[in-house]
């Protein structure tokens, strides 16, 4: 077990007071076995009330309301978490899953069905051409190293490119620019699992960087695995999602997992800059 700190500020500043809709924050740590959550503290300017929910996917929300206006919006989170090993993914596969291609049980496809059908069903075609490389119909590979060779695929076959844009690109896009960010890879690995016919969903977080680097947000995919269940596997570094790794929301598509969304009104000229600091340090 080993223990982390996390420390993630969002700053919006606006040249003139604005008033603010009701903002949803996603920045609270998915817990389960792996992960616990041993302390946590949510600051928010100016003063909201808070209320907190889980949403569909079990993502936990705090949901924000203001009463006064500001020129500034800060949303400020700290959360100790423990985190704890789990087993390889390969000691796991059910034996029936273990050679690609396999069919989900009944029960888990009835469950499956929306994180199989692709998101971008016009990418398609284009999809298809680029994952020649790795499997053509008609062929029997481990279903561990297909998968493993579709996150190393996407690693070495494109430039990671730091991006401030909202939204992602689509798979199209990211193969046509051979670049994109890591939510840009992790739709395209995404949108790939499920063209071979996974079940698979976007997630966003946080990792743990190298020592004497600050910490960052994250973006990365997880694939249904019979006998495994969900996991994580990060094309934008190459590994498979572990203890570097702290999920705090999935989703089927990567919109619905942002970490702070909201409204505010005023003049359109209003807003003047946003500001985003990470930190993910041992204890």
């Amino acid at each position: 077990m080993k223990r982390i700190r996390i420390v993630h500020e969002t700053q919006y500043h606006y040249n003139q007071p604005v008033k603010f809709g009701p903002h949803r924050a996603l920045l609270r740590p998915r817990e389960g076995h792996d992960v616990h959550i041993s302390w946590s503290r949510l600051s928010v300017v100016p003063a909201a009330a808070v209320r907190w929910l889980r949403d569909i996917y079990g993502n936990s929300i705090a949901v924000l309301t203001f009463e006064e206006s500001a020129q500034r919006l800060s949303v400020a989170s700290e959360v100790d978490v423990e985190l704890y090993d789990d087993n390889p993914i390969e000691c796991l596969i059910e034996p029936t899953a273990r050679q690609f291609p396999f069919q989900y049980l009944p029960e888990e496809q009835v469950e499956l069905v929306v994180y199989r059908l692709p998101s971008y069903p016009y990418d398609g075609p284009q999809l298809q051409n680029w994952l020649d490389d790795l499997y053509r119909p008609g062929q029997v590979v481990s279903t561990f190293d297909l998968l493993h060779s579709l996150n190393a695929h996407i690693h070495q076959s494109f430039k990671y490119a730091r991006r401030e844009e909202p939204g992602v690109q689509l798979p199209h896009e990211t193969l046509a620019l051979g670049s994109g960010s890591c939510r840009d890879f992790a739709v395209l690995m995404m949108e790939a699992a499920r063209h071979w016919g996974f079940g698979a969903r976007f997630v966003t977080g946080y990792i743990q960087m190298g020592e004497g680097q600050h910490g960052a947000t994250h973006a990365w995919t997880e694939i249904y695995i019979p006998g495994a269940g969900w996991h994580g596997f990060d094309p934008t570094n190459n590994k498979i999602a572990g203890g570097e790794h702290v999920s705090v929301a999935v989703a089927r598509e990567q919109e619905k997992a942002s970490p702070l969304s909201g409204a505010w009104h005023g003049p359109a000229d209003a807003f003047s800059r946003m500001e985003a600091s990470v930190q993910v340090v041992p204890l």
